[in-house]
């Protein structure tokens, strides 16, 4: 018997299937005999990067080993292998939950729990999460009766380790397990995660809380009542922020399962404690969620005992948790009268525009707008109108960003007229700041301003402002403002691009200022990537080929740039592909005789590269 040696291991090669084709082709089988061999020694390879790949590739070992071996051979020989690198014990975690046919099916599927049990209790969490994610999959796929032969075991071993980390795994196995348990065995399991939420470790504590989000939907409603909510309470009053600030979640999902009255007398104490809570993460977690918050509880019980919380939260003294409320400001609107939001959240509103926290203001900023819908066009008009306009002159770029990313809610709310003369003006004086990174700025905003406005308002409003800044003394803003170009023309289209932009810049092409005509090159070159090949042969090339006469050197050897920028785009099209020869050869070989060296330079390396 011929014998493939792997440390620690053997591999029988004779136990590799025969195909009809084994006589014909023997050098393909013993290939892949000795690929597998080679996996498995690398499974003790000393170099991580080898065991790692075989790892990720052990459905290919168990399936050379068979049902039997891998049971019997291979998942032991794993188990021995748990004191190792994290990547390598995340990339097990992964691979054991994927081999239930490679042990022999869902009946044989218990012979995956030892070394998942084993690495469920390692030090690192994504490791130990990974193997609680396998874990669960198994039990879901496992027979009822070695759901309770093998698997709760494993989690009562894992609950009462002496480590935290196994305690902290075993949180997460609870759903897995309770859903598919009988009442007896039910009522032992409460009695186990009861100790584990109550446990001496912060971190047990932390898991019991994330872990009791998903519980909350599995066990009956007399449980709710008589195990999880005194678990809840308990956790939402514990000494550690960072248990605290878990149940924030767990009392979204209890409010959305029980009645508006339960929820009312056994919830509303503990929500009130939480958003006033002396740690700022937990006021925080509560600010990120308020609006599903407000929606688990109800319409009617967030209008009567939410919006004071919320208005506190909105000038909260740490600025993350301002920031958090500032995003829930146009969700929240929704759940209140417009009253409410008049005399109570847009005072709130202004203050946090010029909030010393630039996250803050962005935050406002992203979503401010939402509330144009909400209150109408005459109180859009009154009071967030101004407020636009001052987020548009903020000093931090996102605040600016996210005002004109979401002009199209306004557009929708007040209408395009009234947007462009409240907000145009403010947009032109930024574009004509002295500051030309203010100038820089407003450029890149241009094209979602485009997509907001469309193409006919579009070019009666602004493109005059983007031709202009084509001619401008700064190279950033001539630059900035070419690319421009080309994104409006992916923004409106290729056909509105030849019609508006290309007959504005080829005006450039006889200016007296050379940098201008240099301008009209790189604007015509970049905006060419935008356009079909048929539109570069008619509306570009002839530009640039008569631009090669040009007497400023300079101009030349960015002429011979931007013809080998051309070549490939002409090369596209089958009906422009001879223009390379008949048009772009002789302008660049003409050009590489040039007196300049440079000029020479860049059109020979064109000639050479492309042609």
């Amino acid at each position: 018997m011929k014998m493939v040696k792997g440390k620690n291991m053997d591999i029988d090669t004779t136990t590799v299937p025969a195909t009809e084709f084994m006589d014909e082709d023997p050098p393909a089988l013993n290939e892949e005999i000795n690929n597998v061999a080679t996996l498995i020694d690398e499974l003790k390879h000393e170099d991580v990067t080898f065991r790692l790949n075989s790892i990720k590739k052990l459905d290919i070992i168990a399936n050379a080993l068979g049902v039997e071996r891998t049971r019997n051979e291979l998942i032991p020989f794993l188990q021995e292998s748990i004191d190792d690198e994290d990547d390598v014990l995340l990339a097990l975690a992964e691979e054991l939950g994927k081999l239930v046919d490679a042990v022999g099916g869902i009946e044989n599927a218990h012979y995956l729990l030892p070394p998942l049990e084993n690495i469920a209790a390692v030090e690192e969490a994504s490791v130990r999460d990974k193997a609680v994610s396998s874990l669960c999959h198994i039990a879901e796929v496992l027979p009822e009766n070695h759901l309770e032969k093998y698997f709760v075991p494993l989690l009562k071993r894992l609950s009462v380790g002496d480590w935290f980390t196994s305690r902290t795994s075993a949180t997460g196995l609870y759903v897995a397990v309770y859903k598919r348990a009988s009442p007896t065995l039910q009522a032992e399991l409460k009695t186990l995660f009861t100790n584990l939420a109550e446990d001496d470790s912060p971190m047990v504590r932390r898991a019991a809380a994330k872990a009791l989000v998903n519980l909350v939907s599995e066990v009956s409603a007399e449980d709710v009542l008589v195990t999880v909510i005194p678990l809840f309470q308990k956790l939402a009053q514990d000494d550690q922020d960072s248990v605290r600030l878990l149940t924030v979640e767990v009392l979204v999902a209890l409010a959305n399962r029980l009645s508006k009255e339960q929820t009312k007398e056994l919830l509303l104490p503990a929500f009130t404690s939480l958003s006033n809570d002396k740690g700022w993460r937990v006021r925080y977690m509560v600010a990120s969620k308020y609006v599903e918050l407000a929606d688990a509880f109800g319409k009617e019980i967030a209008r009567e005992n939410f919006t004071t919380a919320f208005v506190n939260m909105l000038k909260d003294t740490e600025g993350e948790v301002r920031t958090a409320a500032a995003s829930q400001i146009p969700g929240y609107a929704k759940l209140v009268d417009k009253s409410v939001i008049l005399q109570d959240l847009l005072p709130c509103v202004k203050l946090l525009v010029t909030d010393e926290n630039q996250h803050a203001r962005a935050a406002l900023a992203k979503d401010i707008s939402g509330l144009a819908p909400i209150i109408g066009q005459d109180a859009t008009m009154e009071y967030l109108l101004p407020l636009f306009l001052q987020q548009l002159t903020d000093e931090f770029p996102d605040v600016r960003l996210n005002v004109i990313s979401n002009l199209e809610t306004i557009n929708k709310a007040i209408g395009i007229e009234r947007v462009s003369q409240a907000l145009l003006p403010a947009i032109v004086e930024l574009s004509e700041d002295k500051q030309w990174r203010i100038r820089l700025a407003i450029i890149e905003y241009i094209p979602l301003l485009a997509k907001q406005f469309g193409s006919k308002f579009f070019e009666e409003k602004l493109l005059e402002l983007c031709m202009s800044w084509l001619r401008d003394l700064v190279f950033s803003i001539r630059e900035a403002a070419t690319v421009n170009l080309m994104k409006l023309t992916e923004v409106f289209g290729a056909d509105w691009a030849k019609s508006a932009i290309i007959p504005e810049v080829m005006k450039m092409t006889t200016d007296e200022n050379y940098l201008h005509r240099m301008t009209t090159i790189f604007a015509l070159t970049t905006m060419a990537e935008a356009l079909t090949p048929i539109m570069v042969k008619e509306s570009i090339l002839p530009t640039i080929t008569e631009m090669s006469k040009d007497p400023i050197p300079n101009i030349r050897f960015n002429v011979a740039k931007s013809l080998e920028t051309l070549i490939p785009l002409l090369k596209k099209d089958p009906s422009t592909t001879e223009l390379v020869n008949s048009s772009v050869k002789p302008t660049l070989e003409k050009l590489s005789s040039d007196q300049d060296v440079d000029v020479q330079f860049f059109a020979t390396r064109a000639l050479e590269s492309n042609v």
